[in-house]
């Protein structure tokens, strides 16, 4: 398990690269939040994907497909309301944000992720 958690991580890394790049570029042209659960459901697909196949080694499925986003809804509702509670709560700059509330995130997206996409 410890293997995959690291991978599951460098997955994460890249990904959170690519929600961020997107979170910025739909920033230009929609409010922040938006912007988070924009970037967030199209960074989604990419994660299945790279979780799938590098993180947990197993076959993508139409099933697991349907039941990936739970993991990303656990996600984007830690994330959000982090990204929330630092903006507005303490005033942080929401081009930092993200990153930092994704940080708290991790754990819990990996065990969902994990229940849904390793075989029992």
């Amino acid at each position: 398990m410890k293997g995959q958690f690291l991978r599951f991580a460098l997955v994460g890394a890249v990904n959170t690269g690519t929600y961020y790049a997107l979170y910025r570029l739909l920033c230009l042209w929609t409010p922040y939040l938006v912007g988070h659960v924009l970037a967030t459901l199209l960074s989604m697909i990419g994660s299945f994907f790279m979780n799938v196949r590098f993180t947990y080694r197993t076959n993508p499925s139409w099933q697991k497909f349907v039941l990936f986003p739970l993991t990303n809804a656990a996600n984007l509702l830690l994330t959000t309301a982090g990204v929330y509670a630092l903006v507005s709560g303490l005033g942080m700059d929401a081009r930092i944000a993200p990153l930092i509330a994704a940080v708290g995130a991790i754990p819990v997206t990996f065990l969902i992720a994990r229940r849904i996409l390793v075989p029992a």
